[in-house]
């Protein structure tokens, strides 16, 4: 038995050890500092890589807290009960079926308890919803099953973006989680992000980040992010699209500013056989619509 768990406890730890090993390569491969990733026996949230996810933090910490303060009173108030009202303590148990103070408490507690939540929650829904005075736009499209990114502020280009198998994996590369072109924007700008599905409904979903979206057929929905330093994160497609789900992994890469706009002049000669006519550039929300429709319903439009 003692041999039994010391091979395990060195199996799990060569595990953690590998897994850790592999976040610190990819991190010294891309040249940033990996934030964005799952990590061994992590315990919580991931850690923010940005406002949006700052944002979502604080809230679950006011949650949990509340949640805790109420486990604490619950259990205490039976305690209670169980020591005061025992059937030594209280042999004549009283037949009182109604305590109008008592009932007044435990509706009004709730509701303020309630409130205290739902004020923050809707404050994080609305600064979650759209971006105000972006620094450029990304559109994001979903398909069956793989990501494509165009760029309408800088020329239009777009590619697609696609797991790396396993067997194409290179050392220091996370499983199921890398592909062949990341997203990549400027650290410390604010990204508009449309969404579109071409198919069936995927999620655009970036945890360090604080970005979940859905993409749904013939609608552009709008959030943002920003990512506060340079780095990469990986999320994935949270929404069971299909037999292939594991198929959409995301990686997005935030450099410096002055590296971005490198990349976009190497990225507008790679996908230049992406950009479409001039006509079609007049109106870069319209890209985002699946082929063969004719009307776009922006569901999140400009108040």
């Amino acid at each position: 038995m003692r041999l039994l768990k010391g091979r395990l406890a060195a199996f799990i730890g060569g595990a953690a050890a590998s897994l850790a090993g592999a976040g610190a390569a990819v991190a010294q491969q891309a040249g940033h500092t990996t934030i964005g990733a799952p990590v061994p026996w992590g315990m919580g949230l991931q850690a923010s890589g940005g406002p949006i996810k700052d944002a979502i933090s604080d809230f679950n910490a006011l949650v949990f807290w509340i949640i805790v303060a109420i486990t604490i009173f619950v259990g205490l108030l039976l305690a209670w009960c169980v020591y005061r009202y025992s059937e030594k303590r209280n042999p004549t148990p009283s037949q009182t079926s109604h305590n109008t103070p008592l009932e007044i408490a435990w509706t009004v507690i709730p509701v303020l308890i309630l409130v205290v939540i739902a004020i923050p929650s809707f404050r994080l829904i609305y600064y979650q919803d759209r971006a105000r005075d972006a620094d450029l736009t990304i559109s994001v499209t979903g398909h069956q099953w793989y990501w494509n990114y165009r760029f309408p502020d800088h020329g239009n280009f777009a590619f697609d973006s696609r797991p790396i198998f396993d067997e194409d994996l290179r050392p220091g590369q996370l499983r199921n989680l890398e592909v062949d072109e990341p997203l990549v924007i400027p650290a410390g700008r604010t990204v508009r992000i449309l969404t579109n599905g071409v198919d069936v409904i995927h999620s655009f979903f970036v945890p360090s980040l604080g970005v979940q979206k859905y993409t749904i057929p013939g609608r552009a929905l709008e959030t943002w992010l920003r990512a506060d330093r340079p780095g990469v994160y990986y999320g994935q497609c949270n929404q069971i699209c299909g037999v292939n789900h594991w198929f959409m992994p995301i990686v997005v890469r935030a450099v410096p500013p002055e590296e971005f706009e490198q990349w976009v002049g190497q990225a507008r000669t790679r996908f230049a056989s992406s950009i479409p006519s001039a006509s079609a550039t007049e109106n870069p929300v319209a890209l985002a619509a699946p082929a063969g429709a004719t009307t776009l319903n922006l569901a999140s439009a400009q108040r």
